[in-house]
């Protein structure tokens, strides 16, 4: 049942997770209990779906900045700062030779695919993103879905032992090991150094609310503390239970959809779709956490990348 306040209505979509908001154009400014119904209704449902909001992308970092200061893209393969450093440019679309596709086979794209991993956003930064939103330019008419799982669910309906036993560890992130998974030498040497492994926080609580979550991901390397092998079991476990099929809403992508999802307590991955023959254009915004999730944030020993796991983790 929509619940309605002003002119803005709040319906949601999935038992889990997710509301589609109606009655606000937000491409231009919004008065204070408009914010404050999508603010509320962000927390309370952690992916929020906005259709038919042709942004331009001023609009979209505008709209955006309103969540809190926005995080600067890292240099990766296809970023060639052609748009705003706020701005990602997640497409197929190569600017290099005249707007022409890029298959998966183009190294780009394969970079790109690592977004078909169950993933939050940043998770590999000394502060984790707090917000993500995703504007859809173009898009399929078959394929490139994206889907959601909420971490909060998940925490939710773990047995009390396992909660306990969750309690204050601490998670390995790197995007060189997410990546390495897909395949090896997607970064130059000169990006390797700029990505180093940090710490996070295992459970997660929303500041505003309390709702604890459980805070995993593709990123998620090893636990601390831990046999390497016995936590990578833990991590797999942990996604299995958050990511049960009847845990996921997909969300089928409409020209001019803009999603926004919490990536501190929200999992999310992209669906595959005919690079070769559709095009797909997309915008991000993405809204910097609060601050580091653990203490202190950095590892606190030397953790070199080679793609191997290095001598002593976890121990």
């Amino acid at each position: 049942m929509a619940e309605t306040v002003s002119r803005v209505a709040v319906t949601p979509i999935h038992p889990c997770l997710g509301a589609r908001v109606e009655g606000v154009d937000l491409a231009g400014p919004l008065d204070e209990v408009t914010f404050q119904r999508i603010f509320d209704a962000f927390q309370e449902y952690s992916v929020l779906v906005f259709q038919d909001q042709r942004l331009t992308d001023e609009q979209q970092m505008t709209f955006s900045r309103r969540f809190g200061p926005l995080e600067t893209t890292i240099n990766s393969i296809g970023q060639e700062r052609r748009l705003h450093p706020n701005l990602v440019d997640l497409s197929n679309i190569d600017p290099r030779r005249d707007g022409r596709l890029m298959g998966w086979d183009d190294r780009r794209m394969l970079y790109q695919s690592g977004n078909q991993l169950w993933h939050t956003d940043s998770s590999f930064k000394p502060v984790p993103a707090m917000a993500s939103l995703l504007s859809g330019r173009e898009v399929p008419a078959v394929g490139g879905e994206t889907e959601f799982v909420s971490m909060r669910h998940a925490y939710a309906t773990l047995p009390e032992e396992t909660r306990r036993r969750l309690e204050g560890r601490v998670v390995v992130h790197s995007i060189l090991y997410s990546r390495s998974t897909i395949a090896k030498g997607l970064f130059d040497p000169e990006q390797e150094r700029e990505q180093p492994p940090v710490r996070q926080a295992l459970v997660r609580a929303n500041p505003v609310n309390g709702r604890k979550s459980v805070y995993i991901g593709s990123h998620a390397w090893y636990v601390e503390g831990m046999d390497y092998d016995e936590s990578c079991s833990l991590l797999d476990e942990l996604l299995a239970h958050t990511t049960r099929p009847e845990h996921v809403y997909q969300h089928r992508w409409h020209a001019w959809d803009l999603v926004m999802w919490d990536n501190r307590c929200v999992l999310h991955r992209g669906r595959p779709w005919d690079a070769t023959l559709h095009r797909r254009v997309m915008r991000r915004t993405t809204v910097a956490g609060e601050g580091p999730t653990a203490d202190p944030p950095f590892a606190s020993r030397s953790v070199a990348w080679d793609g191997i796991i290095p001598e002593g983790v976890g121990l």
